[in-house]
């Protein structure tokens, strides 16, 4: 049996009886064809018409521009179906058909693709259309806009010169508009856009129908494999293999007089929500006048007074297609004549907010449930919640302005306004003493930056990646920030910044998108959206009924602890504890510990850091009250909290060819020779977590007494107190075996101090794929595991992630080596396999093992989906990310 490329509009029950679904008939026909084949069935005014599949489109793809056997007589045949519906015929001269030909994937990609209108139209057409109508302006007003379309879609010509002609014989009738423009200047300007087409191309405008109709196919094909389209494709994620369906459909026409018209519309407000048709329209135009901006349209609210009868029929209809397709509709609809007839509708897009409320709002109303409500809503729409946006006029028109001078890693969403400032220092002083904004602009980021990080509005770099401590720490702080600008040229000692050949000074404005890693010279208006949106709060109060794995966050210090409980967190999965010794009252002292030339000395500074340690946790578990609070003692090697060793080199050595002995000399010389015993090959690998604690077991003990005299107090207090300790960096069980019995016992004594027990437990952090691999041994002495998922990744493919990101992790993506970057989602074969045999393993020897995860990954949805999969206990994540990681928990429940 003969393979069919082309079905028309009412045998879209043929089509789903094929394939066997209607998700497979939208992947036939494409959306668009699709859903002109739905309405026809039931009952919706649709312009007779027919769709050539996507099956179609790849066969010509492949065959290398070439029609599939059988598909142009099939589309022949179908136009005869529409010809005996309409009672015209397709080339006639005395009673013309008209077509339009317009592309319909299975996605929807606005604007990607191609579309031709008032296909059939030539000089013998449109005498005979005259005779029909008996309105000469509207068929050459038509016949123009063939000839416009046609060769700019199909032809190749630019859309310059046709504006230009138009633009010429307005200024020569001395019109305004094109509105004013009369039967006789539209012919003339058909004549001028003929010549134009002959002229670039060398070729003459098809005046034979077939071969318009033809060639149009053709070109909706081909609009598959644009630049455009692909680019769309690639940023949406849609796959390139899918095709694009060609309908080809009655014209009906809205430029006939002011009885007729054009619009589109949705069934409800996708700006705000609101339950309430929203859209535009004009009278006596065609389609494309609406979306091109030549004509100020109108609101769809005052059609009723223009059109009341269509008007009534229009919202009619709005109302019954919402209802069939359960969702929002997006539709194209033209009244000629004063008959309304639907050209297209398709699932809407819509704001973050639009799409919270209207999804709460279907399931108040029983379109839908309260699970399909929470799948409606995607992680990415409730993350805008959470983060200022730039308003959408006001970036335009920056980008219009030229203003957009850069682009970067988009890591951590939101948009900041601020002065530049090129030091943490500055940017902490310039926003607290003298209440300015600023966005903090690095070569990049260190862990002793962490101040001005906090103190500014959002920070810009032009080394480092997705995972570098720039990128962790502003979206741990929900600080907008775009990383790794390449072209960033930042001149530290001129106190200047240049992209190209323009140059920004410290103390200027500049503004970044996080979202989209933009970066514009100047301030944008910004918008900040209501995380205490009650739609949104009821959305992810339904969402916690249907998740398993609970939702923990990241947080070191009480404020951030309070904004995660705010936000719905049951729990603190991870406490940096070095994060507060780069407080500027405390960093002398932690300096002074680490350069102690005795045990005495070293014991003096641990007694002075003990009290603030002390309070930060106190704090931490008043505001946690009830829940589990983890955190991790010390992680990162001891020379990190003193100045670089390249640094105190160049100033030992500048100071030294200036002459003298110093008081200043003799301080760097001295924290130099500290520093270079410190240093090593691979800091990463060497004396930390929880190596350095059994190397210096006074600072992890100092710690753990902090850790429980602040809990024995708060508990005193009739706060319900569960700190939970964890080892970090852990390979051997040794380790963890020798580690933990001298922490334990510290707490035992502190308990027995204060004469107070709390409920505790010790764990360990598996950052080594040999602490996954011996889960077993390591369960007997973790009460829990904690995937440190970003170190994993690290010591699983052996890679550094800021030297990987910022090189030849780039590379290997875009050539498809690797199907995704592994420090933004989980590998699933390589690190989640190895996730899955320390839980297992881990649960084998403690059934009761808590497990969870606290890298970056936490906040991911496709991760976190990875997590419910593997039966973890929670994830844990910044705070700005929980409410996306509770509705992606709920996701991934639902899809299981």
């Amino acid at each position: 049996m003969a393979q069919k490329w082309v079905y028309l509009f009412d045998e879209v029950d043929e089509a789903e009886t094929k394939t066997g679904s209607w998700e497979a008939v939208r992947a036939l026909l494409g959306g668009k064809g699709a859903n002109l084949g739905e309405m026809t069935r039931t009952g919706v005014p649709v312009p007779p018409g027919f769709t050539v599949t996507t099956e179609a489109c790849n066969a010509y793809l492949t065959a290398g521009d070439q029609f599939p056997k059988g598909m142009w007589e099939q589309e022949l045949k179908a136009l005869k179906d529409v010809e005996r519906k309409t009672g015209r015929k397709f080339g006639d001269a005395k009673k013309p058909l008209l077509v339009s030909s317009r592309s319909g994937a299975k996605f929807s990609m606005p604007g990607m693709m191609d579309t031709v209108l008032n296909i059939g139209l030539n000089d013998e057409t449109a005498e005979g259309m005259i005779e029909l109508t008996g309105d000469a302006r509207f068929v050459y007003d038509s016949y123009r806009r063939l000839v416009q379309m046609f060769g700019a879609v199909v032809m190749g010509v630019p859309d310059e010169p046709f504006e230009e002609i138009i633009t010429s014989t307005r200024k020569k009738r001395k019109a305004k508009t094109d509105a004013e423009l009369k039967a006789e200047d539209w012919k003339e300007v058909t004549g001028a856009f003929k010549t134009l087409v002959k002229r670039q191309t060398g070729k003459a405008f098809p005046t034979d129908p077939y071969e318009q109709l033809r060639m149009a196919t053709e070109a909706v094909f081909k609009s598959w494999n644009g630049k455009r389209a692909i680019a769309y494709r690639e940023e949406a994620g849609i796959a390139h293999d899918l095709g694009t369906g060609v309908n080809i459909q009655t014209m009906v026409f809205g430029n006939m007089g002011a009885d007729s018209g054009t619009g589109v519309a949705t069934t409800r407000d996708i700006s705000t929500g609101e339950r309430e048709i929203e859209g535009d329209y004009l009278i006596n135009a065609q389609g494309e006048d609406v979306v091109a901006g030549i004509r100020q349209t109108k609101p769809i609210a005052e059609l009723v007074r223009d059109l009341p009868e269509a008007d009534a029929e229009l919202r009619e209809i709005c109302a019954k297609l919402e209802r069939h397709y359960l969702e929002v509709q997006d539709v194209e609809f033209t009244i000629e004549r004063g008959k309304l007839w639907m050209l297209q509708t398709r699932d809407s897009k819509r704001t973050a907010q639009a799409a919270v409320r209207i999804a709460v709002e279907m399931a108040e109303e029983g379109l839908i449930d309260e699970k399909e409500a929470v799948r409606r809503v995607s992680p990415a729409q409730v993350d805008f919640f959470l983060h200022p946006q730039f308003d959408l006029q006001a970036k335009e028109q920056a980008i219009d302005d030229r203003r957009l001078i850069a682009d970067g890693l988009n890591v951590s969403p939101g948009a900041a306004v601020g002065m530049v400032a090129f030091d943490a220092d500055l940017a902490a002083k310039w926003a607290k003493e003298d209440c300015r904004p600023v966005i903090m602009v690095r070569p990049e980021t260190k862990p002793d930056d962490v101040h001005g990080m906090l103190a500014a509005e959002g920070i810009l770099t032009s080394r480092g990646g997705r995972t570098s401590h720039a990128a962790l720490v502003a979206r741990q702080f929900g600080k907008p920030a775009v990383v790794g600008v390449a072209e960033l040229e930042i001149d530290l000692e001129k106190r200047q910044m240049a992209v190209n050949d323009q140059v920004i000074k410290e103390g200027e404005w500049i503004s970044i998108d996080g979202s989209e890693g933009q970066v514009f010279t100047g301030q944008l208006e910004t918008v900040v959206p209501d995380i205490n949106d009650p739609y949104l709060i009821k959305l992810l109060t339904w969402a916690d009924g249907f998740r398993r794995l609970g939702v923990w966050a990241n947080a070191d210090y009480p404020r951030d602890a309070q904004r995660a409980r705010d936000y719905g967190a049951e729990g603190i999965g991870l406490c940096r504890t070095e994060h507060m010794f780069f407080e500027t009252e405390r960093l002398p002292i932690v300096q002074q510990m680490i350069l102690a030339k005795s045990e005495e000395e070293r014991d003096e500074a641990l007694q002075k850091l003990l009290p603030f340690q002390r309070s930060d946790f106190d704090g931490l578990f008043r505001v946690m009250d009830g829940l589990p609070v983890i955190i991790r003692l010390i992680d990162p090697p001891l020379h990190e909290f003193l100045p670089s060793h390249e640094q105190l080199l160049v100033e030992v050595t500048e100071l030294r060819i200036k002459g003298g002995k110093s008081k200043v000399l003799a301080e760097r010389e001295k924290m130099l020779a500290a520093v270079e015993p410190m240093l090593e090959a691979n800091p990463m690998l060497g004396l930390r977590g929880v190596r350095l604690g059994i190397h210096l077991p006074g600072l992890t003990k100092m710690q753990v007494r902090a850790i429980f005299e602040a809990a024995c107090k708060v508990a005193k207090d009739g706060v319900d107190v569960h700190p939970e300790v964890m080892i970090p960096l852990t390979s051997h069980v040794n380790e963890l075996k020798v580690q933990r019995a001298a922490l334990e016992q510290v707490a035992k004594d502190v308990m027995n101090e204060q004469g107070i027990e709390v409920d505790y437990k010790f764990g360990t952090m598996i950052e080594i794929p040999r602490a996954a691999l011996t889960a077993s041994e390591m369960a007997e002495h973790a009460q829990f595991f904690s995937f440190g998922t970003n170190d994993l990744t690290q010591t699983t493919y052996g890679i550094s992630r800021d030297d990987a990101e910022a090189g030849f992790l780039i590379e290997y993506i875009e050539k498809r080596i690797l199907p995704g970057n592994p420090f933004q989602s989980i590998d699933p074969d390589g690190v989640g396999r190895l996730m899955q045999i320390a839980t297992n393993e881990g649960r084998n020897t403690r059934p009761d093992l808590e497990v969870g995860i606290c890298g970056e990954h936490g906040g991911d949805p496709d991760s976190i989906r990875l997590c419910h999969a593997y039966g973890l206990n929670y994830v844990s994540c910044s705070p700005f990310r929980v409410p996306v990681a509770r509705l992606a928990a709920a996701h991934a429940a639902l899809e299981a």
